[in-house]
């Protein structure tokens, strides 16, 4: 016969009970199991956010050494064609910079055509659209959204 007395109830058999005992155990065990989640939850993500903080300064480390070797590079690249060029060494900064200047150019450009291809997403504001509406007269089912269609529309 089966009793609360292993989830830590009263012990007595399940028949025996009340349903206030009863209800009172399912709200007991329902409300252990939601802390339990929450703290595993919190100790979930207090170690991806300190994996995040590593990985963020090793990056940040990364980008200020790969900075310094893009300026040295520049300088060895400018002395090269000056040097290699037979010309001013003012006229191979300048080249290296004009170099620069266009690269910088290109990538300003595709980014900019890439905000202007964004949209709005649509389909979310219906959504939210449709619970409110729903919210405020709740007489019909809200109509169900299909998560494969809208994950396949997003690729």
């Amino acid at each position: 016969m089966a009793s609360t007395k292993m989830y830590g109830g009263s012990g007595a058999p399940v028949t025996d009970q009340s349903l206030g005992e009863l209800m009172a155990t399912v709200s007991r065990d329902l409300s252990e199991l939601l802390h339990k989640e929450v703290e595993l939850a919190k100790t979930e993500l207090a170690t991806a956010a300190k994996r995040a903080g590593a990985g963020a300064g090793l990056l940040g480390g990364a980008g200020v050494l790969g900075y310094f070797a893009l300026v040295l590079f520049s300088f060895a690249a400018a002395f090269a064609v000056a040097e290699g060029g037979g010309v001013p060494l003012w006229a191979g900064f300048l080249c290296i910079g004009g170099l620069y200047g266009g690269l910088a150019g290109a990538l300003g450009a595709l980014g900019v055509l890439n905000l202007m291809r964004l949209r709005p997403p649509t389909r979310s504001i219906h959504s939210v659209k449709t619970d409110l509406a729903w919210a405020k007269r709740p007489t019909t089912v809200p109509p169900r959204v299909d998560l494969e269609e809208l994950r396949a529309s997003h690729q």
